[in-house]
């Protein structure tokens, strides 16, 4: 069966809403919007880049974010390496309120429940998936114990507010290590592979 992969970025206190940009979620009133910008760097890139040339199966993406990243994405011409890949890349979409056909090139509506849906593109598709963002969507996999390795970029910072990804009441789970860089801003770039879980 094939990996379901996270990369996502988070502050010290697990916040990981709108780190790219300050209008970029402003859900519940979040205003700190655009914490991950200055801490990119040659090391984070260089990590961004592998890790996507490693992806050669499908992006799997929530709503919100895959909306956000239409509005950017596809209207890119700057040689961003980034641009080609996820525009060609077959896009798995989770949403109650989207509709077929979707805007972006490559890009399917998942049917019915999405954790079994989820599961049949682990079984059925070739090569890994992965999620970029979609905290969401990632939360509602974790009950499942359908995600097989997370890449989280810890911020050295603490936001105080925002939505976080392990939210009180979220289900144990165990990692272990199996990868690790900092960067030269301070960034923790951790790759961890759940150990055990219990329901």
């Amino acid at each position: 069966m094939n990996k379901l992969v996270v990369y996502l970025g988070l502050t010290l206190d697990g916040v990981m809403q709108g780190p790219a940009r300050a209008d970029e979620d402003t859900r519940g009133g979040f205003k700190r919007g655009g914490w991950a910008v200055p801490y990119v760097d040659s090391v984070s890139m260089a990590v961004a880049s592998e890790g996507m040339s490693k992806q050669g199966g499908a992006l799997l993406l929530g709503r919100k974010t895959y909306e956000d990243f239409y509005d950017v994405w596809p209207k890119r011409n700057d040689g961003n390496p980034f641009t080609d890949r996820l525009n060609k890349s077959k896009k798995y979409v989770a949403s109650t309120t989207l509709k077929e056909p979707l805007v972006w090139m490559n890009s399917t509506l998942l049917k019915g429940d999405v954790p079994t849906a989820v599961t049949t593109l682990k079984e059925e598709l070739d090569g890994d998936i992965t999620i970029l963002g979609s905290g969401i969507l990632i939360q509602s996999l974790m009950k499942h114990n359908l995600i097989d390795e997370y890449h989280v970029s810890i911020h050295p910072l603490v936001l105080g507010s925002g939505s976080r990804l392990f939210p009180e009441g979220s289900p144990f789970a165990a990692f272990k290590l199996v990868d690790s860089k900092i960067t030269t801003t301070g960034v923790v770039m951790a790759t961890y592979c759940p150990t055990s879980m219990k329901k």
